[in-house]
């Protein structure tokens, strides 16, 4: 079955900026970051408004990532051990994060938007850790913009080429395709700064 990524844009529209990373960033695995790509994307056809879509990944991100810490905070170690069990995350991968969060705080909340599979968790690990819910609130909405319109630009630029898009999501899959958006992102922002320089 052949993937067609505008066809998933086209009948999402809108919500699919948002509502992929909001169920991503509870802790369940899904594919938010591909979504937002997609709804960005097909943005640069003229159907959505990529202000709109970023503005849409962002607040999904926002809301996904209070629900996370939440479901930490409030369910405590036992249930996010249960959830990681699910998922075949052991208790001492938690033990880890735990020392991670203790060492790192509110940058890891910034910088785990753009790590898969960190994203993931990163809110859930802050809300069992007990990180201050305001500290939280800041570094989540600082990294979920970031990223939002990180990846909205990439998918913006990739949206011009459907066929491209197809072709390294098939190739490359969902993660390597985020990574090379990312990394293309990242050129082109390096670049811009030494230009500057």
């Amino acid at each position: 079955m052949q993937l067609d990524i505008r066809a998933i844009a086209d009948a999402l529209g809108y919500p699919a900026a948002g509502l992929g990373i909001l169920v991503e960033s509870t802790g369940v695995p899904f594919p938010g970051e591909t979504l937002l790509l997609a709804a960005a994307a097909y943005s640069a056809t003229g159907a959505l408004d990529i202000r709109l879509v970023c503005a849409l990944g962002a607040a999904g991100a926002l809301l996904g990532a209070n629900l996370g810490y939440a479901i930490g905070h409030f369910g405590g170690r036992p249930l996010v051990e249960r959830m990681g069990g699910l998922l075949r995350v052991g208790p001492s991968h938690f033990g880890r994060s735990e020392l991670f969060f203790a060492r790192y705080g509110g940058l890891t909340i910034l910088f785990a938007r753009f790590v898969l599979g960190l994203r993931m968790w990163a809110s859930v690990m802050a809300g069992m850790s007990r990180m201050p819910f305001w500290t939280f609130q800041l570094y989540s909405a600082v990294g979920g913009l970031a990223w939002a319109l990180v990846v909205g630009a990439a998918g913006f630029a990739l949206g011009s080429n459907w066929s491209l898009v197809e072709r390294l999501i098939r190739s490359l899959g969902i993660g390597g395709l985020a990574v090379a958006a990312a990394l293309i992102v990242a050129a082109l922002l390096l670049r811009r700064h030494g230009a500057r320089t």
